[in-house]
C-alpha cells in the first residue's frame, strides 16, 4: 500500500504538538484488499521532505490459490453413465462399422476393443489401420441419434460451478456439436470459458457452425490444416496382429489426436495457456487420469470414491466436489468478509 500526503505546511493545519512530533486525524481513502482493520500509518520528516512509506501486501500474497484453472471432461464426468450416453454412442459406433465401413459385425466387439484400447477412442484406432472417412459424417452419424433427452438440467451442479473462482474449461474428444448439445442440455452452457474438443486438436479445412454453438466458445489454434486421408485397401489386421506369439511389426500410428495421448493433453494445455502444476483434472477414465498426471495434472477421478495410481482425489459424483474439495471454496469464503470498494479510514498521522 502506498501513501502519499502533501507535505507542504499549509497542509498541516490543525496539527498539534505532542512532544517533537506533530499529528494529525486525517482520512485516509484506499481501496482494501484484505479483512478490514484499523491501520496505524507512520510518515517521517527528514530535512522537510516527506518519505513516502510503502508497504508489501503480504497478505494478499499469503492468500494466493492452489489452484488457476479447473479443466473438465465432458462425458459420464458432468453427467452419469446411467444417462445411457455411453452405451447408445458405442452401438452407433458399431453400426457406422457396419454400414459405413463394411466391417463384419462378428468382429467388431474384438476390433472395437482392440483400437479403443490401443488408440484411446474407436475412430482413431480406425484411421489408423487404414479406413478413411470424413469426420463431420462419422460424428453426425455416431451422435446425431443419442437420446439427449436423457441428458437432464442441472441446477446444483450449475451452482457449484458458478460459484467456484477459478478458470473453467472443457476438455472432450467429442465434436463440438455434441459438446454444445450436452452442455446446454445440462444448463452449463454459460458455466466455462470454453472448450477444448475434437476440432480443436484435429482441424480440418471445413468449419460448420451450428445454432446449438452460439453462445459457447471454442478454444482453437487459428491455423487449420487438412485432415490426412488413407486408402481404404491398405486396412492394417490388428486382429491377426495380436494373434502372433512374437509380434514383428509395430502398430501403424493414428492421426489422430485424441486422449489419453500425452501429447493431446500437452497440446490442449498450451492452447489454452494452461499451467498444469496450478490446475485440477476431472475425469472419469482411469487411463486419461494417468496422462494427465504424467504431464503434471492434479488429477480427480469421476464416477468411484477409490482412488486409483494417478488419482490424488475420487469422487463417486461430481456433486460431491464440495465436500471433497472444501478448499476449492477457501478463497469465496475469506471474500465474503472483505470489504470491496473505497473506504475511509481515520487514521492518526505523526510526522
Amino acid at each position: 500500500m502506498r501513501v502519499n500526503l502533501d507535505h507542504e505546511r499549509k497542509g498541516w493545519r490543525g496539527c498539534g504538538k505532542t512532544g517533537n512530533f506533530w499529528t494529525k486525524r486525517v482520512h485516509i481513502i484506499q481501496h482494501l484488499v484484505q479483512p478490514w482493520k484499523p491501520v496505524n500509518l507512520v510518515l517521517a520528516f527528514y530535512s522537510g521532505f516527506l518519505i513516502e512509506m510503502e508497504f508489501d501486501d503480504r497478505y494478499s500474497q499469503a492468500q494466493r490459490t492452489k489452484y488457476d484453472c479447473l479443466l473438465f471432461d465432458l462425458d459420464d464426468t458432468l453427467y452419469p453413465y446411467s444417462t445411457g450416453i455411453a452405451t447408445a454412442c458405442r452401438n452407433n459406433i458399431e453400426d457406422y462399422m457396419v454400414e459405413k465401413l463394411g466391417i463384419e459385425r462378428s468382429i467388431i466387439p474384438e476390433l472395437g476393443n482392440l483400437l479403443y484400447k490401443n488408440y484411446g477412442t474407436t475412430m482413431a484406432g480406425l484411421r489408423a489401420i487404414g479406413y478413411d472417412f470424413d469426420y463431420d459424417e462419422y460424428h453426425s452419424f455416431v451422435h446425431g441419434r443419442l437420446p439427449y433427452e436423457n441428458i437432464k438440467p442441472d441446477p446444483v451442479l450449475r451452482n457449484l460451478l458458478l460459484n467456484l473462482p477459478y478458470r473453467k474449461i472443457i476438455f472432450t474428444n467429442a465434436d463440438k456439436v455434441h459438446a454444445a448439445k450436452a452442455l446446454s442440455r445440462l444448463g452449463l452452457e454459460d458455466c466455462f470459458e470454453g472448450i477444448i474438443c475434437f476440432e480443436t486438436l484435429n482441424p480440418t479445412h471445413k468449419s460448420i457452425v451450428s445454432d446449438d454453438e452460439d453462445d459457447i466458445e471454442f478454444v482453437g489454434p487459428a491455423a487449420e490444416v487438412p485432415a490426412t486421408t488413407t486408402s481404404s485397401s491398405q486396412i492394417f489386421d490388428i486382429i491377426g496382429h495380436f494373434a502372433q506369439q512374437n509380434l514383428t511389426s509395430k502398430l501403424p500410428k493414428t492421426p489422430i489426436v485424441c486422449k489419453p495421448s500425452e501429447a493431446a493433453i500437452e497440446r490442449a494445455l498450451k492452447i489454452a495457456n494452461i499451467d498444469p502444476q496450478r490446475t485440477l483434472f476431472f475425469e472419469d477414465s482411469v487411463r486419461n487420469i494417468q496422462a494427465g498426471k504424467r504431464v503434471g495434472l492434479q488429477t480427480v477421478l469421476i464416477g468411484t470414491s477409490q482412488r486409483v495410481k494417478g488419482a490424488d482425489y475420487a469422487l463417486e459424483s461430481i456433486h460431491n466436489l464440495r465436500e471433497a474439495l472444501p478448499e476449492l471454496w477457501e478463497v469465496e469464503m475469506k471474500s465474503e468478509v472483505r470489504y470491496s470498494g473505497k473506504v475511509a479510514v481515520e487514521t492518526s498521522v505523526t510526522a
